[in-house]
């Protein structure tokens, strides 16, 4: 069985630290992190979208009016890739009550069975599909980013199924970009469960070896700042790493049935995701994937081989995270040596 291509969108970029995850609320910040030109050179590189986050907080404020000049820098974008030959995601990274950052130590479950939650979430929503439906051959949407706790799954799935049917009133044929539990894991696509149309594509993130991608990162609880490791590492390497880790830290190595790590190790990681794909006919995206600042430049040339040789041996869309900043941005001088390293390994 074959599955269906998310087309347009087989090779992107993360825009994130733009309208998300940004220090504080800096509108010369907002005027100034992304413009055209970073556009343009992303078009360049051979990408062919961006997946652009956006927290509730610039489109929004706290007490739910709206703030016209966040649409704006949405719009602005859109025009911008619209001029440069690429295609769009809107990912609401946070939303009023709900924020996949571990270092905000709020209430990650909260908003699966709050009403009055999850109407502010739907009727942001419906304003982002008023002003962006119209665009649908090259402007998807993505309703929240990294559901956090796997007890929330069917929850999920009924939060889901309202902002379809409220979205599908200005949107009919907007493509739509959902993800599963448990950060997006990939084992957790097969959750997913809503109804479905032909617009809908299946979501996941990949940040495997978790020990290996966020090395020495420190908004990783349990994190040594100066924990280093390779890239290949046998599989019993990686499960000797994480003595010092909590062991739901970089959980995939653990998996059963997963194999050395490699193509192998993604293509058994993903294998789930992909038959759930397959067996509702519907496409399958990576969101984000990508490897910290503090890993060996060479080595995160091996693990982008690897990981994107498999999204392409099964036509799986996909977005590096990131283009700029946050401690993984392609674009910026301490990654020269990916860059070229990176170069023609792109879906064209």
């Amino acid at each position: 069985m074959n599955m269906r291509i998310f087309e347009g969108y087989r090779n992107g970029i993360n825009l994130g630290g733009w309208i998300s995850q940004f220090k504080s609320y800096d509108v010369t910040h907002f005027d100034t992190f992304i413009t055209e030109e970073n556009i343009k050179d992303i078009a360049s590189m051979g990408f062919d979208h961006v997946r652009v986050p956006v927290d509730y907080i610039v489109l929004q404020d706290d007490d739910g009016n709206l703030r016209e000049t966040g649409f704006g820098y949405l719009d602005k974008c859109r025009k911008w890739c619209r001029n440069a030959g690429l295609k769009m995601i809107i990912d609401l990274h946070e939303c009023y009550g709900f924020s996949f950052d571990p270092g905000k130590k709020d209430d990650k479950t909260k908003f699966f069975y709050d009403d009055d939650l999850q109407e502010r979430f739907l009727i942001l929503w419906e304003q982002i599909a008023l002003r962006f439906g119209e665009y649908h051959e090259y402007v998807a949407f993505e309703p929240l980013n990294e559901v956090v706790n796997e007890e929330v799954k069917d929850a999920w799935n009924i939060v889901v199924a309202k902002f379809i049917r409220r979205v599908r009133k200005t949107a009919p044929a907007t493509d739509l970009i959902i993800g599963g539990v448990n950060y997006n894991n990939a084992s957790c696509v097969k959750y997913l469960n809503f109804p479905l149309d032909d617009h809908i594509v299946y979501n996941f993130h990949c940040y495997e070896p978790f020990y290996f991608t966020h090395q020495g990162a420190f908004w990783i609880e349990g994190m040594p700042l100066d924990f280093r490791i390779g890239y290949p590492e046998t599989l019993d390497e990686y499960k000797a790493a994480s003595a010092v880790f909590d062991k739901e830290i970089g959980s995939a190595v653990f998996t059963d049935g997963i194999g050395e790590i490699g193509t192998q190790f993604f293509e058994d990681f993903f294998a789930s995701a992909i038959e759930k794909a397959e067996a509702d006919n519907v496409p399958l995206y990576c969101g984000e994937y990508g490897v910290v600042e503090s890993a060996e430049s060479e080595d995160i040339v091996k693990w982008l081989k690897d990981v994107t040789a498999v999204f392409n041996e099964h036509g799986i869309g996909h977005a590096m995270w990131n283009y700029k900043g946050l401690y993984f941005g392609l674009s910026d001088p301490w990654n020269e040596d990916v860059r070229k390293g990176f170069s023609g390994l792109k879906t064209r």
